[in-house]
Parts: structure tokens; sequence; C-alpha cells
């Protein structure tokens, strides 16, 4: 199996055991423990805290101490293991720490998958801009293809679905370990500082203007993606409370037609490279932002019937919001650190997004959507709602324009490979 496509298996198991879960564990606290929205959403927050630190710690650990590959096996290998004991848990409190102990172990594997992905292209000799998009996509793929594996064998609503993914976690895990050694770069001096024999050389990244600013956006972006993930789908499911609404297939298929933003990743991802070397990187995270007020200014208006299309518009329009950003950014980081800080840079970026970025996102627009966008008989302001995501995107992307000043370099890009 040539390298490529030994990086695509990766990529497609790295976010199959993510995607058998994660959009339908509501259905499973809802409709088959009968748990409320508030302990539902105490359970969704792990993915956040976990992100506030292991992407970091693990990233370091990877830089300094042990081989990437190998960290990426055991924490994975862990991660389905914790999975295996969803099934006993009886009570919100309980699987809170049982969800908590698995981002924990799956979290920072995200941000490592791209490390692994950049250093074995690098090491061998691959043009990392050209090859890494369609490698990342089956990722997506991958995402899609557990989704559906869930809803076909009917697991969406029992502990089924933790199964299927505790299982291919650990063949992820041992798959791993097969791949080329991505080893610690252990060229510390016994004159270096504490710092840099802790590893913590990453953080001092913060004290770059561009690149605190950077960090500082990407806060911005992980709480619009969160607030995505929080409430697309019922958003879709309460139009079934409109009598002229109820019978759409919106209403039935609202998963399914919530999928087509991950449809939409696979073609946004493909289009990276050429949008990258066209208008840089700076260009191309502002599209995201821009992407980001369309997505939610398109939900505020769309409708089951006359306004369906604004709803597939807006999920189409997820593909550049989400993608633009989140593997632009990445690429980003690659260009400003040094190679031996490749993994805690990396996880550094996760943790601002999925962490900082995604923690405040679902705490503050709760506090809103409780505050100002109930209605009298109990309903959400759904309009109301998506039209201030609308205008805070916008804000985003107006400050972001004016502050973040990088200019376009096509060697920059180039040096991505290097």
């Amino acid at each position: 199996m040539n390298l490529k496509m030994r990086l695509i298996v990766m990529s497609f198991l790295q976010f199959f055991v993510w995607g058998a879960w994660l959009i339908t564990i509501g259905t499973y606290c809802f409709n088959a423990k009968h748990w409320s929205g508030a302990q539902f959403g105490a359970i969704f927050s792990t993915l956040a805290l976990s992100s506030l630190f292991m992407p970091a710690i693990t990233g370091i650990l990877a830089d300094r101490w042990i081989n990437a590959e190998k960290l990426y096996g055991i924490l994975h290998a862990l991660y389905g293991i914790t999975l295996f004991y969803v099934p006993y848990v009886n009570d919100p409190d309980t699987l809170y720490y049982v969800i908590f102990l698995a981002m924990i172990f799956y979290m920072p594997t995200i941000s490592l998958s791209n490390s692994i992905a950049y250093t074995i292209l690098k090491n061998n000799n691959f043009d990392v801009i050209k090859t890494f998009p369609p490698i990342r996509v089956w990722g997506t793929i991958g995402f899609i293809a557990a989704m559906w594996m869930t809803n076909l064998t009917g697991s969406k609503a029992n502990a089924n679905q933790f199964i299927i993914a505790g299982i291919f976690a650990i063949i992820l895990g041992i798959y791993s370990f097969t791949l080329p050694k991505c080893p610690p770069q252990k060229s510390i001096s016994k004159d270096a500082s504490l710092m840099e024999q802790l590893g913590l050389n990453a953080f001092k990244l913060f004290a770059n203007y561009k690149m605190a600013l950077f960090f500082i956006f990407s806060i911005f972006l992980g709480a619009a993606l969160q607030l995505t993930n929080m409430y697309g789908d019922s958003f879709l499911d309460d139009f079934k409370k409109v009598p002229e609404y109820a019978n759409s297939l919106v209403v039935q298929y609202s998963t399914i037609i919530m999928s087509i933003s991950q449809i939409s990743e696979t073609v946004f991802i493909l289009t990276i490279p050429f949008f990258l070397k066209r208008f840089g990187i700076k260009k191309v995270m502002l599209f995201s932002m821009i992407a980001w007020v369309l997505r939610f200014g398109l939900f505020s208006y769309g409708n089951p019937t006359d306004g369906l299309w604004m709803i597939i518009l807006s999920c189409i329009i997820y593909g550049m919001a989400f993608d633009f950003f989140n593997i632009s950014g990445s690429l980003f980081m690659e260009t400003q650190c040094d190679p031996k800080i490749r993994s805690s840079a990396q996880g550094l970026f996760m943790m601002m997004t999925n962490g900082v970025g995604a923690y405040l996102g679902s705490k503050i627009s709760g506090f809103l959507i409780d505050h100002y966008f109930i209605v009298g008989n109990g309903d959400k302001d759904w309009q109301g709602i998506w039209l201030t995501f609308s205008i805070y995107s916008a804000v985003v992307a107006v400050m972001f324009a004016i502050l973040f000043k990088h200019k376009h370099d096509l060697k920059e890009i180039q040096n991505i490979n290097h």
C-alpha cells in the first residue's frame, strides 16, 4: 500500500470513529434515556473542555518524548476501550465522566493526525498543499459513512453507536503502529531554557502579534462552528410544530438534510490548493468568515417549502465555512512554526478552535437564547437566533480583514513542502 493510501485510511478512520455517534448522541440521550436538555448539554460540552488542554499536552509529548504515530495509536485504543463502557451507564452524571474521558483520548488525535500526515508527506518529498487536502477529504467521507452506518443499523437511539465507534477506534489504534515513524525532534542543547526542556516552546507563539491575533480569531470561528453543531438539527426538527411543515421532507429527514453540510466539505477541501495559491491564506480564511455569515443568514429565512433552497444552499456553503478556516488555518500554522514544535503548534490551534472557542460558543449562545429568544409558548425564535449569529460572523469578518495583516506570498505556500 503506497504512502498516500495509508494516510487516506488513517484519515477515513479518524473521523469515522467520531461520526458514528457525534450527530446521534442527542437522539440517544433524549429518546433512549429521556434525559433533559441541560443534562445533554453538559455531556456535549466535554468535547470543548477536553480540547482546552489535551491537544497542547499531547502535542508537547509528540514533539519531545514519543513518536507521534505511537502516541496516536495509544490514544485511539484507549478511546475505543472507554466507549465500550457506555452501554453500562444509566445516569447522565456517569455518562458525563465517561464521555469526558473518551474525549480526553480522542480530541488530541485530530491535530496529531495532521502533524503525522505533514511529517510523512514532507519526509517523502510530497507537495503538501497539493497532496494533503485530497487525503483529508477522506476523513469527511469517513464521518458521513459512519453516520449512515449508525442509521442503517438502527443504532442511532441505542448504545450500539458507541460500540461501532469503539471497534473501529481500536482497529485504527493498531493500524497506526504500522505507519512510518514520526519521531520527536530531540535537538535540545544543554543550555536550553526550562520552557524548551519541558516542550512548551509553542506557547511562545502568543508573543507574536500576528499569531496572537490568529489565535483570537480561531476562538471566534470555533464558537461559530459550535453553534451549527448544537442547533442545526434542532432547528430543522422544530418545523414540525408548524402544521404546514409538519410532514415535510425536512422534518422527516432532518439529519440527512444536515449531512449535505459534510458532503459539501468533501468538495471544498479539494479546492483549497487552488484558492491558497491564487488568493493566499488570509483571503481564504476571510472567505470562510463570509461563508459563516451566509450560512446563518440563509437559515434565518429558510423553510421546508418555498424556502427549502435556502436551507440546502446554507448546507452547501457550510463546506466552505468549515474547511477554508480549519484546513487553511492548520496549513497557516505549518508556515509559521518551526518543525521542531509542529505537533505542539497544531495542538494549540486545536485548543483555540475546538476548546476555548467551542466552550465559549456553547455557553454564551445558550445564555443568549434562554434570555432573549424564547417566545411566549416556550419555542425558540429561530429567525432571530440565526440573524444574531449571522451578524456576529459579519463583525468577526470585518475585524479580521482590518486587523490581521498578512501579505500573500506564493513562496510561503511553497515552503510548506519543505
